[in-house]
């Protein structure tokens, strides 16, 4: 059977660590009446710790020669292979509309990408595990007052609990890269109503990041103008990373309803 080569376009970093995959597998169990989706699954080093869990296991993959290895190395595991773009699927259909939980060895260069898609069906994702760059895994477990402290880490927080699980080295990797990965477990923090417009909440936050040295006096002003009418406020004169979620939902509140009263005098 011949082996799949790592193909940089699409972030592939193949784990050759047995130990390492049986560990990512083991961070599903907090749910383990739910089935599982695997994305990138590649040459299957993951797969096979999951598909022994005895649950629902579909895996995800857009390289066609990882594809073709799958379903020769894993025959009667070939309906349950789905040759897609995650980013592009409707996950309403992969189980029969149900929850479950995602997991994967993801590609680097698309693991934010694959947190925003999780955001967008939060009530289909109550579990979401898996290994990313470290530097992404600690900008998402990150608190207020830390560098890292960001979009991703406002936006997730707001509905997931989020666990920094353990560090990974370059060399359980085929090839190594040239950073650190870990693995992470979001669980859903039971939050179903965040309390402001959420649209709106994620306009605030990426606003003010986008100028997260300037204080949240000048940062939203692209949302409210030059003569923002909320600047006498105390929470103005702090960065965006010094405020929690909760500030920030307090935040967007104050901001929509300073756009509501702009618009009835306009």
């Amino acid at each position: 059977m011949k082996l799949v080569k790592p193909k940089k376009f699409l972030g592939q970093h193949f784990l050759k660590d047995l130990k390492v995959a049986q560990g990512i597998a083991d961070t599903v169990d907090t749910f383990p009446d739910l089935p599982i989706l695997e994305v990138g699954p590649g040459m299957g080093v993951l797969t096979q710790f999951l598909v022994r869990k005895g649950r629902t296991v579909k895996v995800v993959e857009l390289d066609y020669e990882s594809v073709a290895y799958l379903r020769e190395a894993y025959p009667s595991f070939e309906d349950n292979i789905i040759e897609d773009d995650f980013l592009k699927m409707n996950l309403q259909r992969l189980f029969d509309g149900k929850p479950f939980v995602l997991t994967g060895n993801y590609p680097y260069n698309i693991s934010s990408q694959i947190f925003f898609k999780m955001l967008d069906n939060k009530e289909l994702i109550p579990c979401c595990t898996g290994m990313i760059q470290k530097e992404v895994a600690e900008r998402i477990a990150a608190g207020p007052g830390s560098k890292t402290y960001g979009i991703l880490s406002i936006l997730i927080q707001a509905w997931y609990d989020v666990e920094y699980l353990f560090t990974v080295e370059p060399g359980v990797f085929n090839p190594p890269p040239k950073v650190k990965s870990a693995v992470i477990r979001m669980t859903r923090n039971g939050v179903q109503d965040l309390g402001c417009d959420p649209k709106l909440f994620k306009q605030v936050v990426k606003t003010t990041f986008n100028q997260r040295r300037k204080t949240l006096r000048n940062s939203i002003k692209p949302i409210l103008g030059k003569d923002c009418p909320l600047t006498e406020n105390e929470l103005f004169n702090k960065r965006p990373e010094q405020l929690s979620v909760q500030q920030f939902i307090d935040l967007t509140n104050q901001v929509e309803q300073a756009l509501n009263k702009l618009k009835v005098e306009s």
